[in-house]
């Protein structure tokens, strides 16, 4: 017992540094305070014009889309992620075995800085964000059910750790993982459905979503915010998704724990 509250007392102290570190540079976040209101009146003309005269599309109401890509820049605020460049800059300059050494677990400490940097993130990015979209473009951005979008939210914040996390492993093997990196950026960027819904995807690659990881990073929490769910023509309520969602959060953490102990195996401290 006494060494489960040790750990989050660490736990927390990584997170109250990193948010006091961060602090310091809090103008940065401020500034991209921007880049959500910008990326949705993107999508709102865009979504606008394809719609044109059409009730729906898809299924789906323009008001909802509307309030679809509203949810989707504030959950990118919430669950932005930087383990694997992070973790891929400690392998390369040999660093990280001063982590290896430590009492705690560097994916755990990683974690902790990770919620430090988001809290941060809450106040001076999502925050001022939310009340633009309220206030300013008058959107509706009450959530359907608000205790099943934090928690979905939450799972999407973790599902995005350990997936950047495993992409940074692929360092100790590699040592410069840049290429995997943008690569994965990419395709998460067009299978998490950040860009366009994945209701507009052929039928099969809908179904294909339901076996990675991305669509638990974006657009379930979205659709959780909206309150509707389907993809493939499979209907789900809030508290199904969400489970599943949850499922696939434990098959990345034990895919990660494995690729972790391999990596431990290979891992020589080059550079130290």
């Amino acid at each position: 017992m006494s060494g489960l509250k040790n750990k989050l007392n660490i736990f927390r102290a990584v997170a109250e540094v990193t948010y006091k570190e961060w602090s310091a540079y809090r103008t940065h976040s401020m500034v991209s305070i921007l880049v959500g209101p910008v990326y949705f009146i993107v999508q709102y003309f865009i979504w606008t014009a394809i719609y044109g005269d059409h009730a729906s599309l898809a299924g789906i109401e323009l008001s909802r889309m509307i309030r679809y890509f509203g949810a989707t820049a504030l959950i990118g605020y919430l669950i932005m992620d930087f383990a694997d460049w992070n973790l891929s800059m400690l392998v390369r300059t040999g660093k990280f075995l001063t982590f290896h050494l430590r009492p705690i677990h560097h994916r755990t400490f990683a974690l902790s800085q990770k919620i430090g940097h988001r809290l941060l993130g809450l106040l001076f990015e999502f925050l001022p964000c939310l009340l633009i979209f309220v206030f300013i473009f008058r959107i509706d951005m009450r959530p359907a059910n608000v205790g099943w979008t934090v928690l979905s939210v939450v799972l999407a914040f973790l599902m995005n750790f350990y997936v950047n996390y495993t992409i940074g492993l692929t360092s100790f093997w590699l040592v410069q993982s840049n290429g995997i990196r943008s690569a994965f950026l990419m395709v998460s960027g067009i299978f998490s459905g950040a860009l366009i819904p994945l209701d507009f995807f052929p039928h099969w690659l809908q179904i294909t979503q339901f076996f990675l990881p991305f669509q638990y990073i974006t657009y379930v929490p979205a659709m959780v915010f909206t309150g509707h769910y389907s993809l493939g023509g499979i209907n789900m309520n809030i508290e199904q998704i969400v489970a599943v969602q949850g499922v696939a959060v434990l098959v990345i953490f034990a895919l990660n724990s494995l690729i972790y102990r391999l990596a431990m195996k290979q891992f020589t401290a080059v550079g130290a």
